[in-house]
């Protein structure tokens, strides 16, 4: 067990364990984290038989975990146990404070930290759409009802104007993330975009008018919900609505989820609950293992 500093990791190697595992994520790959993190190592097991990103900073000669923009869940990913006692002493030697983001196949039973559980939404695409579309909550489908008679469009769009909306519209939601961020996250989507696995589809009225947006990503296991915008005129339209399942039509009978990112809000809760989704829960760890004073350190 060693922890590598991102430059001397075999990339390939590392991307491997990430696709071959259920719970490694597209936020853990080495495209993801070189776009996304400051600075990231990774504790690495054997042979990469298990990894863990953990993307650092440092502030007064110390280093920490934090938590990169647009990226939900990390955690150790592979045939071990988060609370491998030998895994946690490794990970406090190299940060002793963090706020981090496990994934859902972790489940930690130590007590070194405080753990606040965090939803996330998911919805099986293999079955067909009418299949799925079973699961729909009524109200939902008399919003959808709505929509299509409000003559609806759903179309393919340009990756960097669902990126500029949602920030335009946003950025004041999300006060830690900072105009860099957006523009990693833009260079990063267009990267993945040629593979497939970053695009953006649009609903538009009858007139041409824009009314919602969603920027998806795609690995070999899930299409990410990251960035779902609804214009104002939208909000009345039900496109949202309209768009999610315009996209879950599309996908369907794939073995695929659908990952609806989130969230612990009660309205974006209701709203993915509508369509049959089910929470797959996922721990925030923060933990502080400076000596005093230091443990009054912030980010």
């Amino acid at each position: 067990m060693q922890i590598i500093p991102s430059e001397h990791i075999d990339f390939a190697k590392w991307d491997a364990c990430v696709n071959n595992n259920t719970n490694g994520l597209i936020y853990a790959t080495s495209v993801y984290l070189n776009a996304m993190t400051d600075n990231w190592s990774g504790l690495v097991i054997n042979d990469y038989e298990a990894i863990m990103p953990l993307p650092w900073r440092k502030k007064w000669g110390i280093r920490y975990l934090y938590t990169p923009a647009f990226t939900q869940q990390l955690g150790l990913i592979g045939a071990y146990s988060i609370n491998n006692d030998t895994i946690l002493e490794t990970i406090n030697k190299f940060v002793p404070y963090g706020d981090y983001m496990l994934n859902t196949g972790n489940k930690p039973t130590h007590t070194e930290g405080i753990f606040t559980e965090n939803c996330n939404y998911i919805l099986n695409l293999s079955p067909t759409y009418l299949q799925i579309k079973e699961n729909y909550s009524k109200p939902l489908n008399g919003y959808l009802k709505k929509a299509v008679s409000f003559g609806l469009i759903y179309t393919e769009t340009n990756i960097t104007d669902a990126i500029d909306t949602y920030q335009n519209l946003y950025q004041e939601r999300f006060e830690s993330f900072v105009a860099t961020d957006y523009v990693h996250f833009k260079q990063l989507c267009q990267q993945l975009e040629p593979e497939g696995k970053a695009f953006a589809r649009k609903v538009t009225d009858k007139e041409g008018n824009v009314l919602a947006y969603g920027l998806f990503l795609r690995d070999n296991k899930r299409i990410y919900n990251l960035m779902p915008t609804t214009l104002p005129l939208g909000r009345k339209l039900f496109a949202m609505h309209f768009l999610i399942n315009c996209l879950i039509k599309e996908y369907a009978e794939q073995n695929l989820l659908f990952d609806f990112e989130g969230s612990d809000h009660p309205g974006i809760k209701q709203f993915y609950e509508q369509f049959g989704s089910t929470n797959e829960g996922y721990m925030h760890w923060h933990f502080n293992q400076l000596p005093w004073p230091l443990q009054l350190f912030k980010k």
